[in-house]
């Protein structure tokens, strides 16, 4: 019994926490000195999808954790399919990427405050909401929970790629906001909290974006 009780819990959470925590180190160690706020450029294309890829280990694999639990209890998987459901849900992420990477270009203030104005009346509509709950549910596979987590999440990682695609403190307060969104069941008090204060941080960089420390390089 609590050699299956490693096996269904304990084991699915270690490994999935160990990659999201390697992974951080690698993309902190890779961005260091690359967050030029809106200026910011991604790098080559190899160099952008690795880092990328690194990030989204980081920032969206504890979040997955229950998600990985379920699957492993439920499909009674070894660690090399925890590992193939974590690798396909990170790609999907990846995917995301390698789209953001073909369209993103160095912007100003203004385009970025529209964006995360816009990023976080997304977090209020009912398009949010369904992929969130989807998002919560047991998954089918690593995709398909990847594609309902990018429909969950899209509108903070577009606030993070427009204030500092490279920036390590707009990553961490990011993954955190994705890390309450997945762990906590919707609220609707605290999810208006935290749309408000997205549309908020998005009016005061379109009216004074020197508020935002780091958005605009010293010259």
């Amino acid at each position: 019994m609590a050699d299956n009780t490693y096996a269904v819990r304990v084991r699915p959470v270690a490994v999935t926490m160990a990659i999201a925590a390697a992974c951080w180190a690698v993309a902190v160690t890779q961005m260091r000195g690359m967050d030029m706020g809106v200026d910011t450029t991604l790098g080559s294309f190899g160099f952008f999808v690795g880092v990328w890829a690194a990030m989204m280990a980081a920032m969206m694999l504890p979040g997955a954790v229950p998600a990985v639990v379920g699957y492993a209890r439920t499909h009674r998987r070894t660690r090399a399919a925890i590992l193939v459901f974590a690798a396909a849900y990170v790609g999907v992420w990846t995917l995301f990427g390698v789209a953001a990477y073909s369209v993103y270009r160095p912007h100003g203030t203004v385009m970025a405050g529209v964006i995360t104005v816009a990023a976080g009346l997304y977090e209020l509509t009912p398009v949010k909401r369904r992929a969130r709950q989807r998002c919560r549910q047991p998954p089918a596979s690593g995709i398909h929970f990847g594609f309902y987590c990018v429909g969950s999440s899209i509108g903070l990682m577009l606030v993070l790629l427009a204030l500092g695609a490279m920036s390590i403190a707009w990553m961490a307060a990011v993954a955190v906001l994705v890390l309450v969104q997945k762990l906590l069941a919707p609220r609707t008090s605290l999810d208006v909290v935290i749309a408000l204060a997205i549309v908020a941080l998005g009016v005061v960089i379109l009216i004074d974006p020197s508020a935002v420390p780091g958005l605009v390089p010293s010259m």
